[in-house]
């Protein structure tokens, strides 16, 4: 008896086509004049994704950062994508989900590399991009010097020149400067010269996507290289705290007292933190988001770090199937940890000088226990040793406190910090008392 009965694979499309054609039919908000805004949680909404038909597993925790990142910057968007489960529901053979703007006929530049290598691909990509940007600067420069173009073209000329680093006003411009180049190039030397490079005249919004593995571990010394050129470069890092594309491995983002492959025990120390790494360098803008647990400070982070003139870094919880979990609760997952402080939400913005650190999730709402037993990763280690569990995930609740503390302080100005240190006497103080009393007693 076959398990699976065959069928005709037009069979049961005509029922479903109606919602496809509907689908289609729904307006596609101008990217640049929305009504509403597109860095809002309703706004980005109203963008059209460029991220479709992925081959991710259902509740995938990686896919909704990349196709709001699609929503908000698609149509410039230029991504290095280092192996794992990104670079396989991003670009198996034969099939591609990301797409362009119905209207602009634009959408985001896709390439893959390796764990080892990725950012130093995607770094080569945007050296590239900014060596041909220049040099059509300087051309264009030559240009208007020597009168080479009509005084209508000119001036579009002259307004590229203005808006060359915003990316809205400079499409703008590029609507109107492109046919116009077109149309004269041909009778020109010079505006054949610019013609040639004419995919350099709108502004790109470079990305390095990948997991932990390639982030924290593999490829991670490349990753700190990028970190320190200072370029204008983006990371997003989908951190599934695991090698989650080659079965659940565990990685330098594994949690203590968590069972992964490798680490059957359960892991016995605390994981990397590259937020903190990052934050050093002191001229890179870091962030971590959840999204589940706050959409609008995701939004803000996406929006900040895509407009930070330098290094980015985003740190993307994604919770992962191989966690043992229920994947149609990601969402609430997200959210219990950060209520419970196990994933904090941050942005760090240099561009703050005084206080670069904002604290988003700013107290431990819930105990830790409401985020462990609703994962088999960390059930698992309960069931099979009591007491290593209680050893290991009672020193990930201390490392969880003693992290939340550390960033609190830093985001803390002199005089909420004094506050602080003031508070903190009091409850130690209090302690004491109560503990003498009990050895009196």
């Amino acid at each position: 008896i076959p398990c699976v009965p065959w069928q005709s694979q037009t069979s049961g499309h005509e029922a479903t086509l109606p919602h496809w054609e509907f689908a289609h039919s729904l307006p596609v908000e101008d990217t640049r004049k929305p009504r509403v805004d597109k860095f809002s949680v309703k706004g980005s909404q109203f963008q059209q994704p460029l991220l479709e038909f992925h081959g991710a597993c259902a509740g995938c925790g990686e896919t909704p950062y990349v196709k709001l990142l699609t929503q908000l910057f698609g149509e410039r968007m230029v991504i290095a994508n280092a192996s794992g489960c990104s670079s396989v529901w991003g670009g198996t053979a034969t099939t591609h989900p990301y797409t362009v703007n119905y209207k602009t006929g634009r959408g985001p530049a896709w390439g893959r590399s390796l764990f080892e290598d990725n950012a130093e691909y995607g770094l080569g990509m945007y050296k590239a991009y900014r060596q041909r940007r220049s040099k059509l600067a300087k051309q264009v420069h030559d240009v208007l010097q020597n009168d080479a173009a009509s005084p209508e073209l000119t001036k579009m000329l002259q307004a590229w020149i203005k808006t060359y680093d915003n990316p809205d006003k400079c499409d703008d411009v590029c609507d109107k400067l492109l046919p116009a180049l077109a149309s004269e190039a041909n009778d020109n030397a010079a505006l054949r010269l610019i013609q040639q490079d004419n995919n350099m005249f709108r502004c790109q919004s470079n990305w390095l996507i990948g997991g932990d593995g390639w982030a924290l571990d593999i490829g991670s010394g490349g990753l700190d290289h990028v970190l320190a050129s200072g370029e204008n470069i983006n990371v997003l890092v989908l951190d599934t705290e695991m090698y989650s594309n080659t079965g659940g491995q565990s990685s330098k983002s594994s949690s203590m007292g968590a069972i992964t492959k490798f680490e059957p025990g359960g892991r016995e120390i605390a994981k990397k933190d590259l937020g903190l790494i990052a934050m050093q360098y002191g001229n890179v803008y870091v962030a971590s988001v959840a999204m589940g647990a706050d959409y609008n400070q995701s939004v803000k982070a996406f929006k900040e770090a895509e407009a930070y003139p330098g290094m980015s870094v985003i740190l993307a919880y994604s919770p992962c199937i191989d966690w043992g979990i229920d994947m149609k609760h990601m969402m609430d997952t997200m959210k219990t940890a950060v209520d419970t402080g196990y994933w904090e939400l941050y942005r760090f913005n240099p561009i703050n000088r005084e206080n670069p650190l904002t604290l988003d999730s700013k107290r431990i709402k819930k105990k830790l226990g409401k985020y462990i037993e609703n994962e088999n990763r960390f059930k698992r280690l309960q069931r099979e040793n009591k007491e290593r569990a209680t050893k290991l995930q009672g020193g990930l609740d201390d490392w969880i406190q003693m992290r939340h503390d550390k960033l609190l302080r830093m985001s803390l100005d002199d005089l909420e910090l004094l506050d602080f240190l003031k508070k903190k006497k009091y409850r130690l103080r209090g302690r004491s008392s109560e503990t003498a009393k009990a050895h009196r007693g």
